[in-house]
């Protein structure tokens, strides 16, 4: 089935000029042949070719660069035309809004606390998947204990330190033990290119929903659309139940 929704990964066509620089064909196809490059001569050269070309991935309006071998195994990708960075030792997390015990949270301070580590596939909304990724992190259910949620609370909103991407989910969403603050995947720390220092992952659900860049958590009365919901996505992003798939996938 086609998917109605265009994929938050590859289609920039909607960003502003501004944002990013184009890529054209022959940097492109440049960069192709440096990806191959890197597969020939091992894995620390594609590491060090990803960190290299990641703000061309970020930046690039056509998606082409999605798919150069030194991408990894994801598709790296920025509503905003480039990647933002913090370090650990300086990045926090606010949990605010409804409840009773406002949060100012440390790096430092999510890994003092009990971790949970999921196995579990990352589902791009245009069919691409990273099977059996390890996740490592703070499960959002514990933070929100922690802070004391109201009972007038419904929803929880999370804003990215890019200064643009949004994302929501409902309390009870939000409350599963397979939503993570995650600061580790593929049992290494977050990188920029993937969200870090600290990121949402929402197992259930396609890639839109794991907010990178994690900034603060907000907890709300009711569901805001995020960025992408704004441009056609679906609220409730179920992987193979939701985004006109019907496919019965699991995640």
């Amino acid at each position: 089935m086609v998917l109605r929704a265009r994929s938050h990964e590859v289609a920039t066509a909607a960003r502003p000029a501004a944002a990013g620089t184009p890529v054209g064909r022959r940097v492109v196809l440049g960069m192709i042949g440096l990806g191959a490059g890197g597969i020939l001569a091992g894995a620390n050269i594609q590491d060090a070719l990803t960190r290299w070309l990641a703000p061309v991935f970020a930046a690039d309006p056509t998606g082409l660069s999605s798919l150069i071998p030194v991408a990894g195994r994801f598709r790296i990708y920025s509503v905003v035309g480039f990647l933002p960075r913090r370090r650990p030792n300086e990045y926090r997390l606010k949990l605010d809004g409804l409840v009773d015990r406002p949060l100012d949270i440390s790096y430092a301070d999510l890994l003092a606390m009990p971790a949970t580590r999921l196995v579990r596939d990352f589902q791009c909304v245009t069919g691409w998947r990273v099977p059996k990724v390890p996740w490592t992190g703070v499960r959002l259910s514990d933070l929100l204990d922690r802070a004391g949620v109201q009972g007038h609370a419904q929803a929880i909103k999370f804003t990215s330190f890019d200064g643009l991407y949004t994302e929501s989910l409902t309390l009870a969403q939000a409350r599963r033990s397979d939503v993570l603050v995650a600061y580790k995947i593929e049992n290494h720390v977050v990188s920029a290119e993937h969200g870090g220092p600290v990121r949402l992952y929402v197992a259930p659900m396609y890639g839109y929903k794991s907010c990178k860049w994690l900034a603060r958590i907000e907890v709300t009365t009711a569901v805001e659309p995020g960025y992408w919901e704004n441009q056609g996505y679906d609220v409730d992003a179920w992987v193979g139940h939701s985004n006109g798939r019907d496919d019965h996938a699991t995640s």
